[in-house]
Formats: C-alpha cells, sequence, structure tokens
C-alpha cells in the first residue's frame, strides 16, 4: 500500500501538472502560468532560477501593468489556496525576491493590490499532513508576517530598506552610511517605527 507522504507526493505532483495543462489553453498568459506552477511546486527544493526569471521578466518596469497585476493575482491566489507548506513557502520566496530584486515600480503595485486583500497575512495556514509540515507551517506564517512587514515598512518610508545601497558621503570621511542613517530627526522618528516592527518580525523568523 503507498505511503501516505509518498501519495501525497504523487497527489501534488498530478495537481501541478495539471494546472500546466490548463495553462496552456490560457494563450495570453501561458508561459507565466506555467512558470509561475513551475517555481511554487510540491518539489521539496528552492524555486528553479529560470522559472523565477520568467516571472521576473513579466514583472519588469518595461512590461504593461496588466502583466504585473495578472503576476500579483496570479501569486496572491497560489497562496491563499494551497494547503501544502512547500507551495506556500516557494511562493513566498518568488514573492520575495520580487520585492527585493525587482524595480520600484512592482512595490508600489504590489502594495496596491495588498490594501484590496492582504495577501501577505496567514494567521490560519496549517499543513496537518506529518510533524515536519506542522512545524513548517509556522515557519510559513511567520516568513508571511515579514513580508508583510516588509511592505508595509515600504509604504512608510516610501523606499525599500533591504534594497537600499550604501553611499559614501563626502562629509563623513569615507564612511559609508545608508539612507537611514542620514535622515533629520524628525523624518527618524516617523520612520523608527515601522523600522522596529519590521526588525522584531525579523527577529521572530527563528527556523
Amino acid at each position: 500500500v503507498m505511503g501516505s507522504g509518498t501519495w501525497r507526493k504523487a497527489y501534488g505532483a498530478l495537481k501541478d501538472s495539471t494546472k500546466v495543462g490548463l495553462a496552456n489553453f490560457n494563450s495570453e498568459y501561458k508561459d507565466l502560468d506555467i512558470a509561475i506552477v513551475k517555481a511554487t511546486n510540491h518539489v521539496e527544493c528552492p524555486p528553479k532560477e529560470r522559472h523565477f526569471r520568467r516571472i521576473m521578466f513579466a514583472n519588469s518596469a518595461n512590461r504593461p501593468r496588466a502583466d504585473v497585476a495578472y503576476s500579483i493575482c496570479t501569486l496572491a491566489r497560489r497562496l491563499s489556496k494551497t494547503k501544502n507548506w512547500i507551495v506556500a513557502l516557494k511562493t513566498l520566496i518568488v514573492i520575495h525576491r520580487l520585492l527585493r530584486e525587482g524595480d520600484g515600480s512592482f512595490k508600489d503595485d504590489f502594495l496596491s493590490y495588498s490594501y484590496r486583500g492582504n495577501i501577505l497575512q496567514l494567521p490560519n495556514f496549517r499543513d496537518d499532513s506529518s510533524p515536519l509540515a506542522w512545524d513548517s507551517s509556522a515557519w510559513v506564517r511567520l516568513y508571511a508576517f515579514y513580508l508583510h512587514e516588509r511592505v508595509e515598512c515600504f509604504r512608510v518610508l516610501k523606499y525599500d530598506v533591504e534594497a537600499d545601497r550604501l553611499v559614501k558621503l563626502p562629509q563623513a570621511s569615507g564612511k559609508a552610511h545608508s539612507r537611514t542613517r542620514t535622515l533629520p530627526c524628525e523624518d527618524l522618528l516617523d520612520q523608527l517605527p515601522a523600522l522596529q516592527k519590521l526588525l522584531l518580525r525579523l527577529i521572530s523568523c527563528q527556523v
């Protein structure tokens, strides 16, 4: 008799292949749909780079904003519907990389979408298929909360603190300073609560 773990893997692979097959009928976004399914499939390994690059291309600044909106909606739907911790984690990884490596326009669009439906709050996510899945579900919830706080921090600061590059200032004797460290006190006091929340969320992400 097939074990429950083996059965779930086979069932997950079948679901992925079915979604890829259905994507072939969607002529307009077929390649993007397939890339998202394959990047966030049920296989316990990081998203493959070639699939992520296809998603990244669809969300670049020179692409129509409709493509970006479609990507965000598809990732949001993938995250909200899955009960599998591997799929959820890989979807969060793809979103994180898009936020970190994508251009500012993607962050703006993602922020606008999150106002209508907050896709990064998963307080009830559970995968009870095994002890490992149960423990990993807690990590998925914490990681999602961290990404949510990261987006909120971007909303308050108007720039991405994680992608902020250190800039050498002439008056700083060659030392490098981030944008946050060069803010006037009034602006820093406005931004400090958001930065503190982000730090607390990061600290809580213990694997």
